[in-house]
């Protein structure tokens, strides 16, 4: 691997890690204790969120170290089988709750698994001339390839779909905007 794709590869790792996974998992974190600890939060799709929040904050930790170390990809697709469960438990409380928005998300979230699923899994490592394989394994077979085309659109629809959310639950909040959430 040439020394600029190590650097992408690490600089890529040390975001996923502290942006999303630590941030996530300090939210979780915060749900938890407020829930169990101080009993300042009362409403039970909050339980879901904190599971979320903590659970998918770890996964970015795991994949952040995966990404920077240049590790091999396929074992993201037995733990998406977990963080399908996980999405689609967030499915059934939140629209059970009637938060729809939030439901919306959790469906995005099961179709970024699904697909990564099939996106890790479905490579071969590429052998090279003297017998060796190349790690990690970088060539997809057409149900990789597939997978991993359905992962950059769910990736997309669900970021969208998140700053949306941001945007809305902020600017709703702090001035007093009417938007759909």
């Amino acid at each position: 691997m040439s020394l600029k794709n190590r650097g992408l590869d690490l600089a890529t790792g040390v975001w996923g890690i502290w942006m999303p996974g630590f941030m996530q998992f300090l939210a979780g974190t915060y749900i938890w204790v407020g829930l169990i600890w101080f009993h300042t939060f009362r409403e039970p799709p909050l339980y879901m969120a904190a599971l979320a929040f903590t659970a998918y904050g770890v996964h970015w930790f795991a994949l952040g170290t995966v990404r920077g170390w240049n590790g091999d990809p396929r074992p993201n697709g037995f733990m998406a089988l977990a963080f399908i469960a996980i999405s689609a438990l967030g499915i059934v409380v939140f629209f059970h709750n009637n938060d729809n928005p939030v439901g919306g998300l959790f469906i995005g979230l099961t179709g970024v698994y699904v697909s990564d699923l099939f996106a890790s899994l479905f490579v071969r490592p590429e052998q090279l001339p003297d017998g060796t394989y190349v790690l990690p394994p970088k060539v997809k077979t057409p149900i990789g390839e597939l997978g991993e085309r359905a992962l950059g659109f769910f990736h997309l629809g669900t970021g969208l779909w998140l700053m949306y959310l941001t945007w809305a639950v902020v600017l709703n909040f702090t001035c007093g905007y009417t938007l759909p959430v």
